[in-house]
């Protein structure tokens, strides 16, 4: 802290990696040691037995690691052959990456409202969107649902009506992986899930990183191929075209050993969001949890009546303690998927929820007093 900063008002991190990494010290020193010991930087042993702990961790059979959550989604539809003339449904209310590998692709993505409680999408809009898809001479073939902000979405309703339409469901975990479902893990909840290892997430890296669940042998067998380059029996044997995809064997190193206290992570974040609906749920909309499901809470986000959400966050910038909006922008609203169709009926929900949203800062290391002084200010700056 510089000598002239106040404790008051002295910076508070959004998400505190460095925290993480003092608590895991020598554990992640030791572990770069020895992938920069044996050299194998590249599809190195660490690399497997990662996927062997990540697929235990979650109950999944297999779990196929990748350069990125974005590779991750883009493997699974490439190995289900998604392209030219096909819709994919998908969120509006999300992060482009999910969007993005439907258009990388060729196909179409239709966009789908949320549910104005959970963040998840809409099953009514999902509905209201397929008729959408064959009007355009489309033909249906997938959604992706978001486990948003670190919450399941409904993966019953959306498998019921997967399987009524001949989707398949890829269920985009970059921010719900470690969450469970009516008892059941993110991993397991779908016939392929795709998550991200990115720095910020519950579970990061310390760079770029990703991974495939599924249980679908085949599936799994086209998957490990396509991340690199579409190998056959060997680098020079190709038998489809492919990516350059694989996980780097460090960042993999370093995730065996995040994973080692993910668990512990995830409740200490559960109490910090739980402290956080107590102090702010009398002057804001605090995030819910539906009941039978956990969320990892990769985002604390609040709603706020519209015009107000700018106040804030310069209120409590000058105090030091950092703010974020998730999303500031629908996907629809934004120039390069602009020409994207909608469900039926449009996305109100998903428009009014970017005018309002607000994230606070969120990780396992927030202590009660700093977070009491979070919610002090929140509290100060809307008036209560």
């Amino acid at each position: 802290m510089n000598q002239h900063t106040r404790p008051e008002t002295a910076p508070i991190p959004f998400i505190d990696v460095a925290a993480q990494r003092h608590r895991l010290g020598r554990a992640i020193d030791d572990a770069v040691a020895r992938v920069l010991a044996h050299c194998q930087f590249v599809m190195g042993p660490e690399v497997a037995a990662f996927e062997k702990d990540l697929a235990a961790f979650c109950g999944a059979k297999h779990a196929i690691s990748c350069a990125s959550g974005t590779d991750a989604l883009l493997l699974v539809l490439m190995a289900k052959g998604i392209g030219r003339g096909d819709a994919v449904f998908c969120p509006t209310f999300t992060f482009c990456a999910t969007a993005e590998v439907v258009a990388l692709l060729g196909a179409t993505p239709i966009f789908v409202d949320v549910d104005a409680t959970t963040f998840n999408i809409d099953i009514a809009s999902l509905k209201r969107a397929i008729p959408v898809a064959k009007q355009k001479g489309l033909t249906p073939k997938a959604v992706i649902p978001v486990d948003l902000f670190g919450q399941p979405a409904d993966h019953d309703a959306i498998a019921a009506n997967a399987k009524a339409e001949g989707l398949f469901v890829l269920d985009d975990a970059a921010q719900g992986f470690g969450a469970m479902y009516k008892g059941r893990k993110v991993g397991t909840l779908a016939p392929a899930t795709a998550t991200s290892f990115f720095p910020a997430k519950p579970l990061g890296c310390f760079g770029d990183g990703g991974a495939v669940m599924t249980d679908d042998d085949q599936l799994a067998d086209v998957i490990r191929s396509l991340r690199v380059h579409g190998q056959g029996t060997d680098r020079y044997d190709n038998v489809r075209i492919g990516i350059t995809g694989r996980l780097d064997t460090m960042q993999a190193a370093i995730l065996i050993e995040k994973l080692k206290i993910f668990a512990d992570e995830i409740a200490a974040r559960d109490v910090v969001a739980r402290r956080y609906n107590e102090g702010l749920a009398d002057v804001a909309t605090v995030p819910q949890v539906t009941a039978g499901n956990t969320s990892v809470w990769a985002q604390y986000t609040i709603r706020l009546q519209p015009g107000r959400r700018d106040k804030l966050a310069a209120d409590l910038k000058a105090q030091g303690i950092p703010t974020a909006i998730y999303y500031p922008r629908p996907l629809h609203k934004l120039a390069a998927y602009a020409g994207f169709p909608t469900a039926e009926g449009g996305v109100p929900v998903s428009e009014k929820l970017a005018e309002e949203v607000i994230a606070l800062p969120m990780h396992a290391y927030l202590h009660a007093p700093t977070q009491d002084r979070i919610i002090g200010a929140v509290k100060r700056a809307l008036g209560a």
